[in-house]
């Protein structure tokens, strides 16, 4: 049975920002076409431009460049009544200021449009921002939940280390309580990535060999085609290793390794989440560091004819920059059911194409009868891809026709694609939803934030500050380094997927 989306204020700070019309407009527009927003709903834009009502209605809705083929699917009337949602407030010059004129503006839109007290603030600003309005808006009297109720959905990055995520999750906790702050990772909203649990823990066929008898190891790899383009100024203070892995990568992670949590309440899931992050072997010693991580930097190339610059050349980028665009880890998990079990997980820019995908690697039969067909070095496998062509593959053995025992690989697969009836919510709208209607099983926890924060910290410290730390670098369009397949020591390499899900190993744009 669906849940019931109860009336309620979205007020969004930062309102003028790119965020609001790239992704949450055209989010909330297809939750209205759809018919899930709530029956009274207003959304109040709130930032330090000068703007009217009309002007943001405009801005966002129906002059916005987000939201040119969208408009064309509905009616005059509909799109109106859409854009009528919208709402503008101005702060003036600063976030920190007296909210009291913003609490009378919600007041009347409340009354207005009889939203109850049920209000989000969406935080769609700076973090150092954040503790700044969560202060205003308690100081105003806006965080009580005496009617209505309150909840603050905030963006990442959380933190810049373990001791900055701490210092951000008790900055907003002394003003909001935990259960009201939702910290959003668009990676959790995608569909694919919640059916990793699914495929767990509602298949017999799978949930008895999720663990170190049978799981040879586990990879996973999120490439991006493109370079770090006009975010050059900001990337080179962050690096692959925070934008990436240390929230998208790890989520994922937590979902794999995960005991089976006692229910698919919200807070159970999360619990299991977050023991599953503790249990990751800290590393701390700098030979297992020296051998246990690559970093590496894109440099200048040829692609399909075209010059493509190097990282350090791109605007904002520092000439001399040792900041990572590539990043691959090699890790253990603490714990009974994965002891042993070698996880490796890059992510990185410039690669021949756009893909996050989870590979389980079955180990082979203890006694081989087919040793000639050359199948012990071809091991069963279960690919999640997660982006783009979404959907399941599983790799495994069949006799080839003809004499003898010939053993090749065939696919077993499904496409999400393929469910054509069914409507696939894009990652903020579902989260969006979620948070409208009480949900946080998608959204991370202070606890959760700072697991990773602790696994990922003594890397960055080695990176920053170890004797033997080595950048290496690899032409933009290939799989990274040429030394990138010896992190995987008696495995052979990476699986280096294509476009779409079945093709073979070895794509790349280069060859």
């Amino acid at each position: 049975m669906a849940k019931k989306t109860e009336n309620q204020i979205l007020v969004i700070f930062g309102a003028s920002g790119d965020l609001t019309a790239r992704k949450l407009v055209p989010a909330l527009f297809n939750l209205f076409v759809s018919e899930n927003l709530p029956k009274n709903f207003v959304v109040l834009g709130a930032s330090r431009s000068d703007m009217s009502d009309e002007d943001f209605r405009k801005r966002v809705v129906t002059e916005s460049k987000y939201l040119k083929d969208k408009r064309e699917e509905l009616n005059t009337n509909d799109l109106e009544k859409f854009a009528n949602c919208f709402y503008y407030h101005d702060l003036g010059g600063s976030y920190d200021t007296d909210y009291s004129n913003l609490k009378k503006r919600i007041e009347d839109l409340k009354s207005k449009h009889n939203t109850s007290g049920n209000i989000i603030y969406y935080l769609s600003t700076p973090p150092s921002l954040y503790e700044t309005i969560a202060q205003n808006l308690a100081d105003a009297g806006m965080s009580t939940q005496k009617n209505g109720w309150k909840r603050m959905i905030v963006e990442k990055p959380f933190g810049y280390s373990l001791e900055t995520a701490k210092e951000l999750n008790n900055g907003l906790q002394k003003h909001f309580e935990e259960h009201q702050i939702y910290r959003i990772d668009h990676y959790l909203g995608k569909e694919t990535v919640q059916n990793l649990l699914v495929t767990r823990f509602a298949n017999s066929i799978f949930e008895p060999l999720w663990n170190r008898n049978y799981i040879h190891h586990v990879e996973i790899t999120n490439a991006e085609d493109g370079g770090v383009e006009k975010r050059g100024g900001y990337y080179d203070k962050s690096g692959a290793l925070r934008d990436m892995f240390q929230n998208h990568l790890l989520q994922i992670v937590s979902l794999i390794i995960m005991e089976p949590p006692i229910s698919d309440a919200p807070e159970d899931i999360r619990d299991e989440k977050v023991k599953a992050l503790r249990s990751l072997q800290i590393m701390k010693d700098e030979k297992t560091l020296f051998n246990n991580t690559i970093r590496a930097q894109y440099m200048p190339s040829t692609i399909d004819g075209e010059k493509v610059k190097g990282y350090r050349e791109e605007e904002g980028v520092a000439e001399d920059s040792t900041t990572e665009t590539y990043a691959a880890v090699k890790f253990f998990v603490d714990n009974w059911r994965w002891q042993g079990v070698p996880f490796y997980v890059r992510t990185a820019k410039r690669m021949p194409t756009k893909v996050t995908e989870v590979v389980i690697h079955f180990k082979t039969p203890h006694h081989q009868i087919f040793q000639d067909s050359g199948m012990s070095s071809k091991d069963n496998k279960l690919i999640i891809r997660i982006q783009p062509d979404e959907g399941i593959l599983i790799k495994f053995g069949v006799k080839v026709p003809g004499q003898g025992f010939k053993v090749e690989r065939a696919n077993l697969d499904f496409y999400y694609a393929d469910l054509a009836e069914t409507n696939v919510m894009e990652a903020y709208e579902r989260l969006l939803l979620d948070a409208m209607q009480g949900d946080a099983t998608l959204y991370a926890r202070a606890d959760e934030v700072e697991a990773a924060w602790a696994f990922v910290d003594p890397i960055l410290d080695y990176w920053a500050n170890g004797k033997d730390v080595r950048m290496y670098g690899y032409a933009a369009g290939v799989w990274g380094p040429e030394n990138a397949d010896d992190l995987i020591e008696g495995v052979g390499f990476w699986r280096n997927p294509g476009p779409e899900l079945t093709d073979e190993p070895g794509y790349c744009v280069l060859c």
